[in-house]
């Protein structure tokens, strides 16, 4: 009697992870999401600052693997199949790292904690408390950086609100978001030149020009007064 009344609950057991089978091999992939580098415009000059680009704070609630959606109530929702492809803060400061070496028109940038055989004279500390958007709702990006000097010594700090519009799918808010990066890059490129313009090279010149100068055109040249040697006169014999 007893396996009488099991039975049904085994099938209905058995049912359910067939169904539940089911319904995971009909689930749609996950996309995954990368931030895009914008175009932007090098330096029209060189520039030989040394800059540490760091330490970079992004919000707790930004550290997910799924791409959060800002909804029309401001609360925030997973997205279950986009996806961001690593960590967002590493992929945030190489998006910055990028875009302000391109436009600064050095090399001389690090990463931080990435510091091996950099002697910074600029250090850009840097905190996100808030980047995303929503199908209805624009990209926004909130920051604060703040720039110091070898010293320590703090030349300059701004808090910040961005906005980029979209049209709602998750490919144009990574792209409105990757935007928002970008404007905070030609922002901290423009304090970095205000805060330090001597270190401002122009390519033009070259360390060979200097060494290899040529007198100009209309210079006189000192001439050298040699004598000259005048033929002996052949002397006439005169017989008395």
């Amino acid at each position: 009697m007893k396996q009488l009344m099991r039975l049904p609950l085994g099938i209905a057991i058995v049912g359910v992870l067939a169904f539940g089978s089911v319904g995971c091999s009909i689930a749609p992939p996950a996309t995954f999401y990368q931030l895009q580098q914008s175009t932007t415009e090098t330096a029209s000059r060189d520039n030989n600052i040394t800059v540490l680009l760091g330490p970079l704070r992004v919000a707790d609630y930004l550290q997910r693997e799924n791409v959060l959606q800002r909804e029309a109530d401001g609360s925030l929702s997973l997205s279950q199949q986009a996806r961001w492809a690593g960590s967002l803060q590493d992929d945030i400061g190489q998006l910055l790292l990028r875009q302000v070496s391109a436009q600064l028109g050095s090399s001389r940038i690090a990463l931080y904690p990435d510091r091996v055989g950099i002697e910074a004279q600029a250090q850009v500390v840097l905190s996100i408390s808030r980047l995303d958007s929503g199908v209805q709702q624009p990209a926004v990006l909130e920051a604060q950086w703040r720039l110091l000097d070898a010293k320590g010594s703090l030349r300059n700090s701004r808090v910040l609100r961005f906005e980029e519009a979209h049209n709602g799918e998750v490919a144009d808010q990574v792209r409105a978001q990757s935007e928002l990066l970008g404007q905070l890059s030609k922002q901290l490129v423009t304090a970095l030149q205000d805060a330090f313009p001597e270190q401002a090279v122009s390519p033009a010149r070259k360390p060979t020009a200097a060494v290899a100068t040529k007198k100009p055109a209309t210079e006189k040249v000192e001439s050298i007064n040699i004598p000259v040697v005048e033929p002996v006169r052949a002397q006439e014999v005169y017989r008395f």
